[in-house]
């Protein structure tokens, strides 16, 4: 296997800021009697009383605190009140809160000033998301950390330095790795441990190869003995345990045909004829004179020659 190659998961937290109510101001003002000082909103005089005053965009509008709250205030997503003007506020993705409703949905911890993740709407402390939703090296059982490095294969999740060799114990980190059942290891000691190793060179055999008498070969490796061409995928034969192409074969050991002087190999089902002590591939056994097929008639030798019934007549006359 290739080197199979492991992949890296991690999320970002989120902090709630505060929220400050722009524009106001609380306490009172000095004002004389006959002037009219009365809630913008409900009209009651806000002498002797506090109020706030909020930018209307064409100066300052003074509000009693109940009118202002009710105006102004925002309602907390947690428990549905409004959060009044002297509250500390709090908000995340347009929702506003409480300070003291802003908790981990779990654990109920605060998470004002915290980091915290968000899960379906579900507010949850690192603690809480760690314990719910990371998951847990299979070398260490120990929460995958979100945010740290990790590896994950066949469904499994290692902490990147526990993801190691089983023989060499190195960490594999982002480099490819040979599983073997339950253990993981690096292609180097795979190769060390379980390879099979070539006949000719010794070395190991990652991939492929072929193999030949029930020994294993690099495919550069077998090559023809005579002339050192790479056999793999190729007719070939052999002698004496050594492999040869047909054509080193046929020059070094085949008979030679009697009329073309080529070796006569008997390879992909060519016949040949034998007479005596010589051989004839089967469309060269022709008569000498007129060069009629031989095969199967009735033929007459005549030293060096072959004559057919016609030709071996005509030369006797």
């Amino acid at each position: 296997m290739s080197g199979d190659t492991a992949r890296e998961v991690g999320f970002d937290c989120q902090v709630a800021k505060v929220h400050s109510t722009a524009d106001i101001t609380s306490g009172m003002e000095q004002v004389t009697m006959s002037d009219r000082f009365d809630c913008d909103n409900c009209k009651e005089s806000l002498y002797g009383r506090k109020y706030i005053q909020a930018d209307g965009g064409e100066g300052d509008n003074p509000y009693c605190i109940p009118c202002y709250d009710s105006l102004f205030a925002n309602t907390c997503d947690e428990c549905k009140e409004l959060i009044g003007h002297d509250a500390r506020e709090l908000f995340y993705e347009d929702r506003h809160y409480h300070e003291h409703c802003f908790r981990c949905f779990r654990c109920d911890r605060s998470l004002a000033d915290e980091p915290f993740t968000s899960q379906e709407e579900a507010l949850l402390c690192n603690d809480c998301y760690c314990n719910e939703f990371s998951s847990k090296c299979v070398a260490c059982d120990k929460t995958v950390m979100p945010g740290t490095r990790k590896l994950e294969y066949g469904g499994s999740t290692w902490h990147e330095g526990c993801f190691i060799c089983h023989s060499c114990e190195q960490p594999i980190g982002s480099k490819s790795f040979i599983p073997d059942k339950d253990e993981h290891y690096c292609v180097s000691c795979y190769e060390d441990k379980f390879a099979p190793r070539c006949t000719r060179c010794k070395k190991a055999l990652a991939k492929g190869g072929v193999t030949y008498r029930d020994e294993p070969w690099h495919k550069e490796c077998f090559v023809c003995a005579g002339c050192k061409v790479q056999l793999a995928g190729q007719h070939f034969t052999s002698r004496e345990d050594n492999p040869y192409c047909l054509k080193c074969f046929g020059s070094l050991y085949s008979k030679k045909c009697e009329a073309c002087s080529k070796p006569i190999t008997g390879f992909g089902g060519g016949k040949y004829i034998s007479f005596e002590e010589r051989q004839w591939h089967q469309p060269c056994f022709t008569c000498t004179e007129c060069s009629v097929s031989l095969v199967g008639a009735g033929f007459f030798p005549n030293g060096d020659q072959i004559l057919c019934r016609d030709c071996n007549t005509n030369s006797n006359l």
